[in-house]
């Protein structure tokens, strides 16, 4: 029984990468040999166990046979007898697929010489078996965004999506990638893989959609809408923008791919059609709570936050009581953090400062200067009641605006 660093650990190491998880394979083990070592089994759909000590996790060499569509339709067969080229051999990409006994490395499928041409190729035919290599190998183009795809294997990643098995693959895997992928360096280039290869349109199609769609020059020098996302979603990781805001910045403008086209390149309305499509975006894979609200915020009022340097006090309120800023302020400065990455998404806007930004936090401070309990009880005391205690302390909330303006 002998186990290999593989994977994550040896690719990064030898991009320079430091603090990746370790990962090992055991070759010549079975389960009940490495429970009697103290390893404590943890795998569900095959053998991992988790080593006494260090905790990392060590998986039995193993093979995979494609039995249905989807995620789980495999057949794992793992054994003493399995060896180590063969378990690499079942892995997505060849950069991935690479093993390290001591100072040795194990590499029969190339990904050393894939990481010097900085390629991303699939290591064999069974990369088609599973469908989410290709949401994968899209995250890791984000990831390392100076890595082009190897023509066969797109060609192969196109051949997956026209036989429908994107179409099988289950929410919680799209969303584990793609959040991954919107946290990578450029994660434009997810988007561009996904596109070539057909997925996006099957998998995202209110992003695809964007594609090819005018707005006007005079706001949007770049023009094209799909192009403007993909600076959206570059300028946030230029930002180091947390994923909640990255994400908002993905569903930000996907009304536009519905805007009639007697009307382009205008798109009036589209923020409240961009909130409904990514509310049945974020139905359809499960996107986490906190992840859902912001982006149907910001699709809703980035609009107004662009326009808000022109508001007066009773406006600058109102836009902060349907952001729901007074109760939640965090998050409000969230969706100022999204839309400043929408305003430096265009072409030679970059670094343009965006002074909505600092604007709209200083006033919502002032707003909650004011002690609306306090006032509330002195107009009980004054003898008013309902709609009208809320207006009192309205009224000193616009002051306190005003003042700050």
């Amino acid at each position: 029984m002998k186990a290999y660093l593989v994977g994550g650990a040896v690719r990064d190491a030898l991009m320079g990468f430091v603090g990746s998880d370790r990962d090992w394979v055991v070759v010549g083990g079975t389960p009940e040999a490495l429970v009697a070592q103290g390893y404590q089994p943890v795998g569900k759909d095959f053998p991992v166990f988790l080593h006494p000590n260090t905790h990392e996790e060590y998986a039995l060499a193993r093979t995979e046979r494609k039995t249905a569509r989807g995620y789980h339709g495999f057949a794992i067969h793992a054994s003493p007898d399995v060896t180590l080229e063969e378990d690499l051999a079942r892995r997505d990409l060849t950069i991935n697929a690479i093993a390290q006994d001591g100072d040795t490395l194990i590499d029969p499928y190339g990904g050393q010489r894939d990481i010097t041409a900085k390629v991303l190729r699939h290591v064999t035919e069974a990369f088609r078996e599973d469908p989410v290599r290709i949401l994968r190998l899209a995250r890791f183009a984000a990831r390392f965004p100076d890595f082009t795809v190897a023509p066969e294997t797109m060609a192969l990643m196109r051949e997956i999506v026209a036989e429908g098995e994107v179409d099988a693959l289950v929410s919680e895997r799209v969303w584990q990638e793609l959040s991954r992928g919107l946290m990578g360096a450029k994660p434009s280039r997810m988007l561009q893989v996904l596109r070539e290869c057909g997925a996006l349109q099957r998998l995202l199609p209110e992003v695809d959609q964007l594609y090819g769609v005018p707005q006007r020059a005079e706001y949007h020098p770049e023009i094209d809408t799909g192009i403007h996302l993909e600076m959206v979603l570059d300028a946030s990781a230029r930002m180091n923008a947390p994923l909640d805001v990255r994400f908002a910045c993905l569903c930000h403008d996907l009304g536009k791919g519905t805007t009639p086209a007697d009307v382009l390149p205008r798109h009036i309305g589209h923020e409240q059609r961009s909130a409904k499509l990514t509310r049945a975006l974020c139905t359809r894979w499960r996107v986490p709570a906190e992840c859902k609200e912001l982006a149907e915020l910001v699709a809703r009022e980035h609009g107004n936050i662009h326009q808000s340097l022109g508001f007066g006090a009773e406006a600058v309120l109102r836009l902060l009581v349907r952001c729901d800023a007074l109760r939640r302020p965090e998050r409000f400065l969230l969706a100022l953090h999204a839309c400043e990455c929408d305003a430096r998404g265009r072409l030679g806007k970059e670094d343009e400062a965006y002074a909505q930004g600092p604007r709209l936090a200083l006033l919502l401070k002032a707003a909650q200067s004011i002690n609306s309990a306090t006032i509330s009880a002195q107009a009980l005391q004054d003898g008013l009641k309902g709609p009208a205690v809320g207006a009192r302390v309205d009224t000193a909330r616009v002051a306190a605006i005003a003042a700050a303006l």
